[in-house]
């Protein structure tokens, strides 16, 4: 299951996920892991989450973002939460990749692992494609 927090930048899309983040660190019997680009949020979340940056792995573009994503779940089983912060920055701006993208990552994860994703965009900027996530 995929859930998106959507809004234009300044929204509070950020402090959300990371509410989201640290309550979840705090009550799963699994492991929370976030990915992001750059390091913003190493100070606002508990340290049982493990943070990863993209950066370090030079991801860039939806396939290698994909790609990336099924590794880090074939990596460790007992991941029940993933968070994923600002996509649009990782994948680009092209909603129809996008949609693909989250269709293929809610296929991966399947129902043992609840992905939070932020968007950076208003909702009616959004194809149906990608509302359906919400």
């Amino acid at each position: 299951m995929i859930k998106l927090v959507v809004g234009t930048k300044g929204s509070g899309k950020t402090k959300t996920i990371i509410e989201q983040i640290n309550h979840a660190a705090k009550t799963t019997s699994g492991n929370v892991v976030v990915i992001e680009k750059s390091m913003k949020l190493t100070y606002d979340i508990v340290h049982k989450a493990r943070l990863i940056d993209v950066d370090e792995y030079n991801i860039a573009g939806g396939e290698m973002f994909y790609g990336f994503v099924c590794g880090v779940l074939a990596g460790n089983y007992d991941i029940t939460e993933l968070y994923i912060d600002g996509i649009l920055k990782i994948v680009g701006r092209d909603f129809d990749k996008l949609a693909q993208l989250l269709d293929a990552i809610e296929l991966k994860a399947g129902d043992s692992v609840k992905v939070t994703v932020t968007v950076s965009a208003s909702e009616e900027e959004l194809p149906d494609s990608v509302k359906k996530h919400l």
